[in-house]
């Protein structure tokens, strides 16, 4: 996200009630607006044609249908997106922009590829009950999904965020106008609908792609060349999207707490619900998040090492390095604070929350203690991005790596227990890469300035 600091600096400078409000909505909408327009796309997808399509088991069908196409989309780009973003920005900084494009027709060539393969694999053998029109449609979506993610790491590299937000806005929009024109049809009609419209947010993404950038070639393999490779970037990202649903996989095709849906897809009702509201919470501590991470983290880190490489005084390197430790530590404190408030809230409101939704207040508990580990893994974002901000990646390598193996572990203890500790695993695995991650944090604040010199 480096570069949005400027936009959100610009509105904290008018030291008004309105320009810091802006700043914390734009922040907001950037950081979260994307997955939240996806989610109540969907949402209102199955709410709205519940009085069309007969049986209602074909819009749980449809919904856990869509979760798994982005699931496991997320988990097979995640290699790619990280060391893609990371081989972008470093030919834009070397001004070899002609390189970008082509890079990308790439990255998409092997995207398509590789869920093309694994998708047919999977219609294949997974679905043979199921009709033709569905296992195309659901091959169809993987295939599109996944190079929707691609498109929006791109476009995020390029600074490019209220476009992003614009174009899923209008996509979702036309997802779930096409959705119910044609759930009379049902199952297939709502996939249909569904994979029209992401067809055409993907199109309105490569329309973005296109209108700024030009290359000789039409496509170029530099970026899996080995000088260009970063493996622990790569690793990084597919840890981290498995660690994030790992446990729900898990909850999803345990025998007690998982229900088959359709083919080999299953959902788990006591997990999936409170996991969906406690992730609408973290929406005020992902915009503090990048509120002050790229704003005043990012403006003392910059002084820092434009003092080194400058040349400037030991004291007054020091003097920048002590402004952004505590820039640091404030930023992560308002993240507590912000998130504390948000997570209260919804205890207060949880109950009342449920009720509305016609959702058992036997559900609270696990509510609670999901919206404490989202909570959590916002912080535990916001340290690992100070990682990559200091080029630690074997570091963050490490920490997405401890949280997949703590939350399979963690996640199978809990569910051989009773349902009152569902839950605490995800949330148990969080809390020790928190701590972790603030431990590993802090030393290598503290040895900086020794490290920037003497091992370079």
């Amino acid at each position: 996200m480096a570069g949005i600091g400027f936009e959100l600096r610009k509105m904290l400078r008018r030291n008004t009630l309105l320009g810091m409000m802006q700043a914390y909505a734009y922040a907001g909408l950037i950081s979260s607006g994307p997955w939240i327009l996806s989610i109540v796309g969907i949402l209102m997808i199955g709410v709205l044609s519940l009085p069309f399509v007969l049986p209602t088991t074909l819009i749980t069908q449809f919904q856990v249908s869509v979760t798994y196409l982005i699931s496991t989309s997320l988990v097979l780009t995640g290699p790619l997106q990280l060391a893609y973003t990371r081989f972008t920005s470093d030919r834009l900084f070397e001004k070899r922009d002609d390189l970008v494009l082509s890079n990308y027709h790439a990255v998409a060539f092997v995207v398509t590829v590789a869920s093309a393969l694994l998708g047919g694999l999977a219609a294949w053998l997974l679905f043979p009950s199921q009709t033709a029109g569905y296992r195309l449609l659901m091959l169809t979506g993987f295939v599109v999904v996944a190079n929707i993610w691609i498109a929006t790491i791109f476009l995020s590299g390029m600074k490019q965020y209220m476009a992003i937000i614009f174009v899923f806005l209008a996509g979702y929009a036309l997802t779930t106008c096409a959705a119910l024109a044609l759930n009379r049809y049902g199952l297939s009609g709502l996939m249909a609908g569904f994979v029209s419209g992401q067809t055409v947010l993907l199109a309105g993404l490569l329309v973005l792609i296109y209108r700024d950038y030009r290359s000789d070639h039409f496509i170029s393999f530099e970026v899996f060349q080995k000088r260009y490779r970063y493996p622990s970037l790569m690793l990084t990202g597919l840890l981290y999207n498995l660690g994030v649903w790992i446990d729900k996989f898990m909850f999803w095709y345990a025998p007690g707490t998982g229900q088959q849906v359709i083919g080999p897809l299953r959902a788990s009702l006591i997990y999936d619900i409170p996991v969906f509201l406690a992730y609408l919470a973290i929406i005020p501590g992902m915009a503090v998040f990048l509120l002050r991470i790229e704003t005043d983290f990012v403006e003392y880190y910059d002084a820092f090492f434009k003092a080194v490489r400058e040349g400037a005084s030991l004291q007054h390197i020091e003097r920048t390095r002590n402004a952004m430790v505590e820039a640091l530590r404030l930023g992560l404190w308002e993240i507590i604070k912000v998130q504390s408030i948000a997570a209260m809230l919804l205890f207060a409101a949880g109950a009342a929350v449920l009720s509305w939704l016609r959702i058992s207040t036997l559900y609270l508990p696990l509510l609670y203690i999901d919206v404490i580990a989202a909570s959590m893994q916002v912080l535990f974002m916001g340290v690992i991005n100070v990682f990559f901000y200091l080029d630690e990646r074997r570091v963050v390598t490490g920490l997405v790596g401890a949280f997949v193996l703590l939350n399979v572990v963690f996640t199978g203890f809990t569910l051989a227990l009773n349902p009152a500790w569902y839950g605490y695993g995800f949330a148990g695995a969080l809390l020790v890469v928190v701590l972790a991650s603030l431990y590993l944090l802090d030393h290598k604040l503290d040895v900086l300035e020794y490290e920037t010199f003497m091992l370079q």
